[in-house]
C-alpha cells in the first residue's frame, strides 16, 4: 500500500523558516521524481516544486523560487521542503505527491496535507 505522510506544518511568522518532510512508503521510492503541491483557502491546488528520482534536478513555480528548496534522502523514504522567507500569501495546505513524471502535474499517490500558517 503507498503511504504518504506529510508533517512539519506550524504557526510560523512572515520572514521565518519551516521544513516539511514527507515520508513515504509502499513504493520504490528511489525510482521516482516527487512534488510537493499547497492549496490555500478558496483557491485551487497549486503545485511548487519537484524533484528526479536522484535528486539531481528540481524545478520550482515562480512564487517560491529562491525561498524554497526541496530535497531528498533516498535512503530514508523521505522528501523534504525547506521553507525560508515566509510570507503570509505562502498560507496553506501543504501535500507531498507522487506525478506521473518529473514534468507532469497529475499525481497518482498524495499525503494528507499539514497545515503552514503565516501570520504575525
Amino acid at each position: 500500500e503507498v503511504q504518504l505522510v506529510a508533517s512539519g506544518g506550524a504557526l510560523v511568522q512572515p520572514g521565518g523558516s519551516l521544513r516539511l518532510s514527507c515520508a513515504v512508503s509502499g513504493f520504490t521510492f528511489s525510482t521516482y521524481a516527487m512534488s510537493w503541491v499547497r492549496q490555500a483557502p478558496g483557491k485551487a491546488l497549486e503545485w511548487i516544486s519537484s524533484i528526479t528520482n536522484g535528486g539531481i534536478n528540481t524545478r520550482y513555480a515562480d512564487s517560491v523560487k529562491g525561498r524554497f528548496t526541496i530535497s531528498r534522502d533516498n535512503a530514508k523514504n523521505t522528501l523534504y521542503l525547506q521553507m525560508n522567507s515566509l510570507k503570509p500569501e505562502d498560507t496553506a495546505v501543504y501535500y507531498c505527491a507522487k506525478p506521473l513524471s518529473y514534468w507532469s502535474s497529475s499525481y497518482d499517490s498524495r499525503s494528507q496535507g499539514t497545515q503552514v500558517t503565516v501570520s504575525s
